[in-house]
């Protein structure tokens, strides 16, 4: 999750740093950089080293920012989930949107860093902009504020925003922390990115691990509080961004140099307009064709794009791994609410399963540097970059094949899915001797129906059309009643069978026709007193059951061990004991009686708790995060959905890690100063013959 980050913001500085070092000769002719750029000076040093004072600010800004960014995205799909009950397709599909963008905002930055602010300004320009994100997206999350309309538009703008801040600075705050170093000082220059790796790490670690609890542990108006857990975020980017000001006398500040972005696409721009005003049979044809742009670009300018050609044509197989890799926030999370969360000493939140990732890649890079790549070495294995690419992409697609068997056995406990004219139907008798129970034109129980019988599970209902008409056929101790009741399709029934006042009698009461989500459990009551009674399950749930075998509605409520409940009656307050509510399950407390005190009750489980631990996600993280170490190229982030979706990873993955490989056996590499080299020889061998080019006419 956060390697990519990181890789990605050392590769901008070397891209920037290559820009200054080698291209800077390319704006020949045009006006220098005016401004109001201080002259440079050397910065203190860190306690007589020769690491300048001035990074310690970057360093911490970096920790805030990655906390801040981290922190609130962790959250953000079960968000979408629970507060503005959108369904997981959707959730993920906008997580995946806003991932993307902030993907894209890095070429806004660096344009407006390199042609027109430079670093500094562009950071506290985007980071005024990022907080102000957090902030509209904080108060979106406060219940109270408007209705869903008010909270998606706040939400949406507050995304927007943060995108557009945390995408602009994160070409500019490694590349400006380079800058603080003389050019002497390269190893130290080196190390410091290893400790700036460091701090993006420990920001999404500790992130990843306290929102959610912020989320799920604390409650705000009455629910998971949301607005909390994005409120932390936004004050950590609020103090990311006084200690980067904090800074500001110490740091040696460049003055933009112009973009080598935009010098790339003009070269090639000019290159192919250069080429079809050329394509006179007379003239001489030439090696490459970027080579149409010398009339204007220097021949070094020009290899070099050569080679940003040749590598982006490698790499265009790559983006599918980090889109399948940003699944952890999204796709991986949604199945961890489906799991056993429960570790014994302490109760995971499904989102929190996020922070593996970090955690592993600091466990793995000392792991993977000092142990498995020497002795891979030490067997005289030729383990190039390209080969550990591929094989980074070989473990992330095991690591999503481990994911869609873990989501197989997750479906085990769910409900049927159930298809038009179809219902489910299960009978409980609350009379009591046995029941036996007839349902016209259905098939059905064909023993009779014990009392207080455990259902084993639902039977299927199958109807004329969406909807009709049952007559049900109770046979008791010689007695026959009918009842009529509408079935409609595609819904669940529990038909529950009771007598009062000594005549038999039934209630269709609608059961819930899937798994709570995001990991509650539900429970419901059924009154068998002949008085009303009001439940309390907690100290701020009131129930009210109403008399002779009604049923109340679900309630939803975080897994845990209930039993301090209260049954208020005529005769008085009792105590009522529900055990544990697991998760993902639902129940129905029958209640039966009163006596010495205590209320009697028949539990009954109307959907199985989730019985598929959290930790069989392990796994896979394991070797998705192994597979980051191996990798380190940015990519774009977009879902499917069904479980078969991860089939689909598992298979897309390794065929682009087979186009990939193939491709990189073809693939020479090119030293920079050999292509140099090459071009010069070229150059003076033609020099004698070479036809003069202009861009306006082309002439002899």
């Amino acid at each position: 999750m956060v390697g990519d980050k990181a890789r990605g913001e050392m590769n901008a500085f070397q891209r920037n740093e290559s820009k200054e070092t080698l291209f800077t000769f390319i704006s020949a002719g045009d006006d220098p950089p005016k401004g109001d750029f201080p002259v440079q000076k050397k910065s203190p040093k860190l306690c007589g080293s020769n690491y300048p004072l001035s990074i310690a600010f970057i360093v911490v800004n970096e920790f805030c920012e990655r906390f801040s960014y981290y922190g609130m995205r962790a959250v953000l799909t079960l968000y979408f989930l629970s507060f503005f009950h959108w369904d997981e397709n959707l959730s993920t599909a906008v997580y995946h949107a806003f991932s993307a963008l902030c993907y894209f905002t890095p070429v806004i930055g660096a344009i407006m860093a390199d042609s027109w602010l430079g670093k500094y300004k562009t950071i506290i320009y985007l980071s005024i902009v990022y907080v102000v994100g957090h902030l509209i997206k904080s108060v979106g999350a406060i219940p109270s504020l408007g209705n869903q309309v008010v909270h998606v538009i706040l939400s949406m703008v507050g995304l927007f925003l943060i995108a557009l801040g945390t995408g602009g600075i994160k070409p500019c705050v490694s590349a400006f922390g380079g800058d603080q170093f003389e050019e002497e000082h390269t190893s130290e220059r080196s190390k410091f990115f290893s400790i700036f790796y460091l701090s993006i790490n420990a920001g999404s670690l500790i992130s990843t691990f306290v929102t959610p609890v912020l989320r799920g542990d604390v409650k705000c108006f009455g629910e998971d509080c949301y607005a909390l857990a994005f409120g932390v975020p936004a004050a950590l980017m609020v103090l990311a961004l006084v200690v980067f000001i904090a800074g500001s006398g110490l740091y040696r500040k460049t003055p933009p140099q112009g973009n080598v972005l935009l010098e790339v696409c003009k070269c090639i721009g000019f290159a192919i307009k250069n080429r079809l005003k050329n394509r006179s049979r007379q003239i001489p044809k030439r090696d490459h064709w970027l080579d149409w742009a010398s009339e204007k670009y220097s021949k070094q300018l020009i290899g070099e794009v050569k080679m940003v050609t040749r590598v982006l044509f490698l790499f265009i197989p790559l983006p599918m791994f980090w889109a399948l890799f940003d699944q952890q926030g999204s796709r991986w999370t949604l199945q961890a609410t489906k799991m056993n969360a429960d570790f014994g000493i302490y109760v995971l939140q499904p989102d929190q399963m996020q922070f593996l990732n970090p955690l592993l890649i600091l466990v793995f890079i000392p792991i993977f540097d000092l142990g498995l790549y020497p002795l891979i070495n030490m067997c005289k294995f030729n383990f190039t970059p390209i080969r550990k690419m591929a094989t980074g992409m070989i473990l992330a697609g095991m690591a999503f094949g481990l994911a869609a068997v873990v989501e197989l056995k997750i479906n085990e406990t769910d409900m049927p899915q159930l298809v038009p004219e179809e219902s489910l139907i299960r009978v409980l008798n609350l009379a009591k001797n046995p029941v036996q129970v007839t349902i016209q034109d259905q098939d059905l129980f064909q023993q009779p129906v014990e009392a207080f019988q455990n259902p084993a599970e639902y039977s299927k209902l199958i109807l004329n059309g969406e909807q009709q008409s049952l007559r049900f056929t109770l046979q008791h101790q010689g007695l026959s009643l009918a009842f009529n009741y509408t079935v409609k399709e595609k819904s669940v029934y529990s038909l529950i069978v009771f007598e009062v006042e000594g005549s038999l009698s039934s209630r269709l009461i609608t059961d819930l026709e899937a798994k709570p989500e995001n990991g509650l459990a539900a429970v419901r009551f059924i009154n068998g007193l002949s008085q009303d009674v009001n439940v309390s399950i907690d100290s701020k749930r009131f129930i009210a059951v109403q008399k002779n075998y009604s049923a109340s509605e679900y309630s939803l409520l975080e897994r845990d061990k209930y039993n301090n409940g209260k049954c208020i009656t005529e005769m008085g307050e009792f105590t009522l004991e529900l055990g544990l509510l697991d998760f993902g399950a639902s129940y129905t407390i029958v209640i039966t009686n009163v006596s010495g005190g205590d209320v009697k009750t028949w539990k009954l489980e109307d959907i199985k708790a989730n019985n598929v631990h959290m930790a069989w996600q392990l796994p896979q993280y394991l070797l998705i995060s192994a597979g980051e170490v191996m990798f380190s190229i940015t990519g774009l982030a977009f879902s499917y959905s069904q479980w078969a979706e991860f089939v689909l990873f598992t298979v897309l993955l390794f065929a682009v890690c087979i186009i990939f490989s193939i491709m990189g056996y073809f693939y020479v590499s090119v030293d920079p100063e050999d292509l140099e080299e090459k071009e010069e020889k070229r150059e003076t061998s033609s020099r004698g013959n070479m036809i003069s080019l202009v861009t306006q006419k082309t002439k002899l």
